[in-house]
């Protein structure tokens, strides 16, 4: 069914809200562009608006793509500035880890130790919740806590597998020079290092394309990335469950730092903007207050949850390249 601008007015807000599969009213469908030009356009002011608003230092870099797969920038600044991506790279961990499964050098099913030494003491994550070390899991198991609850013992986990030095030659292979870890004197260890807006906007955009990973490396990567446990305070916040589902998503924080990265799909579930924001400094508000708030309520996500929600809205009926991976639907438990 074919629905325009002028049909869709009729059908009414739960109509559209159906037909959309978004669940937004008829306010929010009249949104929607019909032209990447248009998208990039919308995307842009609301990003040059909610920016100046939040203050801090913004390297970011925004592309939607058309019906023929070209992207056009709507938002480039800074974008080739070298940033502290903090745990944005965790997606990169995750390709090099994926790239050595897709060499046959390691399994998805292989098991580490965890040992009560590697365990991360910070207050993110599940890992330090277990008091019952050492145990093993899967490496599977692994990336999915990385690029989910962004669990930092997995980083010190995938060092076991993937040393600081291999990791960045990998990376580096793949054309990703500035998108690095930092060593340590422990070969297993590192911090997780820097990266520009216009590096992790292609890291991702290859990803999609395949140009990185296997095909089932690359699905499995984006599921992780789209799961509704992943990051909900700053793009998603203001979507609903299923249009939550649409966005594949990874943030990283640490000191002054509020970074989000990640991809948007369309009603259709074709990958339609990709995403790379990097912010840090002084923000609006009281500072002290910013300094220790990684939450919802701090002056860079609220951004966020702005653009994010124009992201969807702008592209949710634009015409794009085929959908490369089966769009997930959301399936509510009560346990049993």
């Amino acid at each position: 069914m074919n629905v325009n601008r002028r049909s869709a007015l009729g059908l009414g807000a739960a109509a559209v809200g159906t037909v959309l599969g978004v669940g937004t009213t008829t306010a929010a469908a009249e949104d929607a562009s019909t032209t990447a030009a248009q998208a990039c356009g919308r995307v842009r002011r609301v990003y040059e608006r909610e920016t100046a608003k939040s203050l801090g230092t913004w390297a970011s870099y925004i592309s939607v793509s058309d019906v023929d797969g070209a992207a056009s920038a709507a938002v480039d600044v800074r974008a080739d500035e070298v940033v502290e991506a903090y745990s944005v790279n965790k997606i990169a961990v995750a390709v090099a880890v994926l790239d050595k499964i897709d060499r046959g050098l390691l399994t998805l099913d292989q098991r580490v130790e965890v040992s009560s030494a590697i365990v991360s003491r910070d207050t993110d994550g599940i890992f330090g919740l277990d008091g019952a070390y050492p145990s093993q899991v899967t490496l599977g198991h692994v990336l999915a806590t990385l690029l989910t609850v962004s669990d930092n013992t997995c980083v010190r986990l995938c060092g076991l597998v993937c040393p600081a030095a291999e990791l960045n030659e990998i990376l580096r292979g793949k054309g990703f020079v500035h998108t690095q870890v930092k060593p340590v004197a422990n070969p297993n260890r590192f911090f997780l290092g820097k990266t520009t807006a216009r590096e992790t906007h292609a890291l991702l955009r290859r990803l999609v394309d395949g140009e990185l990973l296997s095909a089932t490396s690359s699905a499995y990567l984006l599921s992780l990335l789209r799961s509704l446990t992943s990051f909900t305070d700053g793009i998603r916040l203001n979507l609903s469950s299923a249009e939550r589902l649409k966005v594949a998503t990874k943030a990283g924080w640490f000191a002054d730092g509020r970074n989000e990265a990640g991809i948007v799909f369309n009603t259709a579930d074709k990958p339609t903007a990709f995403y790379a924001l990097f912010a840090s400094g002084q923000f609006a508000g009281d500072q002290a207050a910013n300094a220790d708030n990684y939450s919802a309520n701090h002056p860079a996500l609220r951004a966020r949850q702005v653009i994010g929600r124009t992201l969807v809205d702008a592209v949710a009926r634009l015409d794009t390249p085929a959908a490369r991976q089966a769009a997930p639907g959301y399936r509510a438990s009560n346990g049993g």
